[in-house]
């Protein structure tokens, strides 16, 4: 298929785009619009974004185009030659995933907007866009002729993203033969000389581990926005970041983000782009794709993308756990634990995608899939006498199910392989159990010479009372309750509005309040906006603790070994 790709009036945010096709008489072509998207196991309803479908020939003439499904339109009747789809695009959502279009940037995940014809996905394909002469692009596919995009079929456009602009940044590097593209829009100063040497270090250590890479060439496209944000998105041979404000972007916590999310992006070459689940080996852009292997393909991930960067020095160890002590607390106040393990959490994120859902409902398979990745890397290690780790793992399942795809089997062999069956239990206790694994966490950190710290919550609605809060436009909101704590058996509920404590309107200073008094804690809630008034009483028991990881004063020598092995770092 031929594409064009063009912006009349860029303030409205609509992409004109037409797609033509050589058909035959008498058989009825149909065209798809993707579900969804790769990198995001949700249905994601792009058609609604698409307006004023119109199919017609080379010469004008009108044709009939019927809608069949949601996302799908169907030319009943073409006549010889080529058929030439028009429509238009809403390109208006900035972040890593989707599309957005101003007067300085056209940046378009082709996924999201392109329609294909299902039958013909090896098809080769021809972007052509519109775009002034003097704009730059940034795109993993190959192109000529100006700005005409070249790619080798359907499967591998879906999966290029690119920007154009004339306002782009660019540089380069190189890592054993292989050249990696960085790209940025927006206002932004790198400091070029920091952010090559960092994304050079990461790199350099992903590709120790694997031995070469799947592409020659990578580009990280980077999208600087002018608020708070961050985000990013995988590709074969490319990745699309979000993040912002950009004037903060060489500042500690947001230059820490990027790098983040730059390493865990660029591992996932190999982690779901070139290695998958057996599940969805072949993408099926016209349905969900189901997979109760999240926590391998977003979990290592997760795991990885910091472990690289502890490897490479930008992480000190204490970051390193830092990370993982945000896994764990994550883990520790989410009593969806209890109720969906995280291989039935990773097939339902096509049911309420990636917001929390309904309260305690279930769990994420990044946080989980890290620190199951993280136990599994702990025991590997303890086993096999430090000569084998989750490097191994993961090495050899990818040599040994890329093309067919692996299933949880392979996993658990494949692990047993480097250490003994009894790894087992971290797939039965973490993976499949509806429960939480600290202690078995706990037995893992003390065979590298840490535990798991457990402390007191700072405010008191959370240590006392057992319930969360936020506050919005001067509004206190229930954020949520933990069954069982004070707070739920009293009857406060998620989303009901905190307006007074013990007599006192709450300012912003809800856990001062209830300090204010000992005992027993009366509560001014607005439910569905009606007045209720709730007694807390403190019941025993311990609700929302902070967790961190800490090292033991008293870790053995070889406690310590391991943890110098582990993190490369002496004790």
């Amino acid at each position: 298929m031929h594409y064009t790709i063009s912006a009349p009036s860029p303030a409205s945010r609509y992409l004109h785009i037409t797609a033509s096709k050589t058909c035959h008489s008498g058989s009825a072509v149909e065209f798809q619009l993707s579900s969804w998207r790769p990198g995001r196991y949700e249905l994601g309803q792009f058609a609604k974004n698409l307006r004023g479908m119109k199919a017609y020939t080379v010469t004008g003439q009108l044709l009939d185009v019927q809608k069949v499904s949601r996302d799908r339109w169907r030319v009943n009747n073409p006549p010889d030659g080529t058929l030439v789809l028009e429509y238009e695009y809403y390109a208006a959502q900035p972040d890593a995933g989707a599309c957005w279009l101003d007067e300085e940037l056209m940046y378009v995940n082709p996924v999201h907007c392109l329609v294909f014809d299902p039958a013909a996905m090896l098809d080769t394909a021809t972007v052509e866009l519109r775009i002034p002469s003097d704009w730059q692009l940034a795109c993993a596919l190959p192109f000529a002729d100006g700005h005409v995009l070249h790619a080798k079929d359907v499967h591998e456009l879906l999966d290029s993203p690119f920007f154009a602009s004339r306002s782009l940044h660019h540089r380069s590097y190189s890592v054993n033969d292989y050249q990696f593209h960085v790209w940025m829009h927006g206002e932004v100063h790198p400091d070029w000389e920091r952010i090559l040497a960092d994304f050079r270090g990461f790199t350099e250590k992903q590709l120790e581990m694997m031995g070469s890479f799947p592409v020659p060439e990578f580009h990280f496209l980077i999208l600087v926005l002018p608020f708070r944000f961050y985000h990013g998105v995988e590709h074969v041979a490319s990745t699309v970041l979000a993040l912002g404000p950009g004037y903060q972007l060489m500042g500690s916590e947001l230059y820490g983000e990027l790098m983040g999310v730059a390493s865990h992006e660029l591992f996932h070459v190999w982690n779901v782009k070139t290695l998958r689940p057996a599940d969805f080996l072949l993408y099926d852009y016209t349905r969900e794709n189901h997979s109760e292997l999240g926590w391998v393909y977003e979990g290592f991930t997760t795991y990885y993308g910091d472990l690289f960067l502890l490897r490479s020095g930008f992480f000190s160890p204490d970051d390193f756990f830092a990370e993982i002590r945000l896994r764990l607390q994550r883990h520790t106040d989410n009593p969806g634990r209890f109720h969906s393990s995280v291989a039935e959490s990773s097939y339902d994120t096509w049911l309420d995608g990636y917001v929390p859902g309904v309260p305690g409902r279930k769990t994420s398979i990044y946080d989980e899939g890290c620190l199951i990745a993280l136990m599994l890397d702990l025991y590997i290690r303890q086993s096999s006498g430090g000569k084998h780790s989750i490097d191994d793992l993961f090495r050899t399942l990818y040599a040994d199910t890329l093309g067919r795809g692996y299933q949880e089997s392979d996993v658990r062999s494949t692990a047993a392989q480097f250490s003994d069956a009894g790894v087992s239990r971290i797939f039965d206790e973490a993976v499949h159990s509806r429960n939480t694994y600290e202690d078995l966490l706990q037995e893992l950190l003390l065979t590298v010479g840490c535990r798991i710290d457990y402390r007191t919550a700072r405010l008191l609605n959370e240590s006392r009372y057992g319930f969360r809060v936020t506050n919005e436009s001067g509004v206190c909101k229930v954020l949520s309750v933990l069954p069982g704590s004070p707070a739920a058996i009293a009857g406060l509920a998620k989303d009901d509005e905190v307006a007074a404590c013990n007599g006192w309107k709450v300012e912003n200073n809800l856990s001062e309040r209830i300090g204010q008094k000992d005992g027993k804690c009366q509560l001014t809630v607005f439910s569905m906006r009606k007045e209720k008034h709730i007694e807390l009483e403190p019941l025993q028991g311990r609700w929302f603790d902070s967790v961190g990881i800490v090292k033991e004063s008293n870790a053995t020598d070889a406690q310590r070994q391991r943890y110098a092995e582990w993190t490369g770092a002496k004790w």
